[in-house]
């Protein structure tokens, strides 16, 4: 596959895959609000390709906030770091939720980067997940 045509076929099983939460923020499909979206991990104007290994589920906020990124900076290290893969990479080896459960903490350079760059805790979120957590729908179990 190329292009940026994805099948629904293929958009019910990377939906499936990801049990239906967005594989960078973990908002689940049912309480976000808004339609995921099928994210190309490495954008399709950097090379990427529509192949099912390249695609994951994503919410509307992470897919604007990445758009065509595929790196950022480390706000300790100042260093150019990859952005979380989550086709090959694990969501709790590199983020943990807050205690309350409203953010997520970044707990390597590549997960801080992620949530910096990709704005994962940004103001109108994490006051959706307080309301998301005071009715027990949030955070997600991993």
């Amino acid at each position: 596959m190329s292009g940026d045509h994805i099948p629904e076929s293929v958009r019910r099983r990377v939906a499936e895959a990801a049990g239906h939460r967005c594989c960078y923020c973990r908002t689940a499909q049912e309480i976000s609000g808004a339609q995921m979206h099928v994210d190309h991990i490495v954008p399709l104007a950097l090379g990427g390709t529509s192949e099912e290994r390249n695609l994951c589920l994503a919410c509307a906020w992470c897919n604007s906030y990445k758009g065509s990124k595929r790196i950022g900076i480390d706000p300790l290290t100042g260093a150019e770091v990859s952005l979380f893969h989550p086709r090959v990479q694990n969501w709790v080896e590199h983020f943990r939720w807050s205690d309350d459960g409203t953010e997520v903490i970044g707990l390597t350079p590549c997960g801080r980067t992620t949530v910096v760059t990709m704005r994962l805790n940004n103001e109108y979120v994490v006051s959706a997940r307080r309301n998301w957590v005071l009715a027990g729908w949030h955070p997600p179990k991993e």
